[in-house]
């Protein structure tokens, strides 16, 4: 439709060097808004620059083979490398926590499909980008509520939280073996204010059956009297 009036963002020229840069920002700012809306290690800044650094290197990959027709050169080699290369980045934002559970799989995975973006982008592939796009985002912001209700029908979850403790954990312990709750990890905190203060933090992460209500176990575990608290941490 543009083509009529003498545009054609399929070639290589200022107007297209700026549309695709401009477009790579905006999509690949776009999908790290929902990592920083979950205060994940790569957000919007990240995933903009992944995004635009591989529209980039595409371009540039473009531009050299056609101002150098001469040449033998493989017009997929430098995006190749982009594929590959950001493995390295995304594997930074993978961590595995104390309870043994990995976390950054989906950021690292959004790092990679935003540089693939990029990829499209830079060669001209708009309707690949927008489509992409569009399911990228979705899978983001639309698909936690399938997720969650995926989850829901596991027959096990776990479930982290923070104890303040006035006393030993041999009341606590004995309300899990009676109650039949699974005690997945435990670690005792401990810090200078901690030595100054009378009571002990533990972190704990225990396993309920779906059938158990979260709130009903909690509200077991602050009725213990060694319990001044109960702090859920959110993962």
């Amino acid at each position: 439709m543009l083509e009529q009036y003498g545009i054609n963002l399929y070639e290589l020229n200022v107007l297209t060097i700026t549309v695709r840069i401009f477009l790579a920002v905006v999509l690949g700012g776009l999908i790290g808004t929902e990592r920083d809306f979950k205060n994940r290690a790569a957000g919007i800044r990240t995933h903009m620059l992944v995004c635009l650094g591989a529209s980039v290197v595409m371009m540039t990959n473009q531009y050299v083979v056609l101002s150098f027709p001469e040449l033998d050169i493989d017009i997929t080699r430098m995006g190749a490398q982009v594929v590959s290369g950001i493995g390295f980045l995304g594997a930074g934002t993978i961590l595995v926590t104390k309870e043994n559970q990995i976390e950054g799989l989906t950021t690292a995975a959004g790092l990679w499909a935003s540089a693939t973006l990029g990829l499209a982008i830079g060669i001209g592939f708009y309707e690949v980008a927008l489509v992409g796009f569009i399911v990228i985002a979705s899978s983001g912001f639309l698909l936690k509520p399938f997720k969650e209700y995926i989850q829901d029908k596991k027959f096990h979850r776990r479930v982290t939280f923070y104890l303040h403790l006035t006393s030993t954990l041999d009341e606590l312990l004995e309300f899990t073996s009676v109650e039949e709750i699974k005690i997945v990890n435990m670690n005792m905190m401990s810090d200078d204010k901690q030595r100054k203060n009378t009571e002990m933090i533990v972190k704990m992460t225990i396993e309920l059956d779906v059938e158990t209500q979260k709130e009903t176990v909690f509200d077991s575990i602050r009725a213990l009297d060694s319990v001044s608290h109960l702090i859920e941490v959110n993962n």
